[in-house]
């Protein structure tokens, strides 16, 4: 059967990541979580002792939004266009390696969370990001996860969903996952968290976070994931 890939975008806490592992099992495809790429990097942002959250003399990101001066969004960039970044592992496990070494537990902290969040409204840093996805992911057989998945990554990618759902059911389930991880947090400040990923995502200048036309949409506010995957196979059979 023809590989296909398979695009997986939407907004933080709709379950892209759970839906991406489920299809890339059963259909023994490579699960690719794009954001594991920009929480790596915001880790080499951090260890490199950027200020991600300074401007630089007040100067904007040549209309990034971010706030940030050019000399800050160019060293990162020039960080993300140099990393040797590696994911490997199965569709239930996947591990990050960022120039040999393993950053897979560290970018699933909340440090590694906010700098991506930070690094990923760069225009300079989405478009290395993109050039090492298309690497990853050029030989079809993916499911790949992300923001501008089916917008900017794969435009073409034969299958596009796009997931959404409330913003109390995202915030609920994040909060679990967080509290699942030892993290002792608030649902408050969960929520107030993904409203400001939203913000970011959406109104960043480079590839900002929507709905490709020809992307299925799906809501899994109040759906049993079960049937989310079940639908998003029946999705897939289709085009096979």
């Amino acid at each position: 059967m023809k590989r296909l890939t398979i695009a997986i975008d939407g907004p933080s806490g709709v379950g892209k990541s759970t839906l991406g592992h489920a299809l890339a099992r059963e259909l023994v495809y490579q699960y690719i979580d794009s954001g594991a790429l920009y929480r790596a990097i915001g880790c080499l942002a951090l260890d490199s002792g950027i200020h991600l959250d300074e401007p630089d003399a007040g100067v904007r990101a040549h209309d990034s939004g971010s706030g940030r001066g050019p000399d800050v969004e160019a060293a990162v960039a020039r960080l993300a266009r140099q990393a040797d970044i590696v994911l490997e592992g199965t569709a239930g496990h996947i591990s990050v390696k960022v120039n040999g070494i393993s950053v897979t537990d560290r970018i699933r902290q909340p440090a590694a969370s906010h700098a991506a969040s930070v690094v990923a409204t760069m225009p300079a840093v989405r478009e290395a990001v993109v050039d090492k996805l298309r690497a990853l992911g050029g030989a079809g057989g993916v499911v790949m996860d992300g923001r501008d998945i089916g917008t900017k990554v794969f435009p073409d990618a034969e299958i596009k969903l796009f997931l959404d759902a409330s913003i109390d059911a995202r915030t609920r389930r994040r909060w679990q996952e967080e509290r699942q991880r030892g993290r002792d947090v608030s649902i408050e400040e969960i929520r107030s968290e993904i409203e400001e990923r939203d913000r970011r995502d959406r109104e960043r200048a480079a590839t900002p976070l929507v709905k490709a036309s020809d992307a299925i949409l799906i809501d899994t506010s109040d759906i049993p994931f079960n049937l989310v995957v079940q639908r998003a196979l029946e999705i897939v059979q289709r085009q096979r």
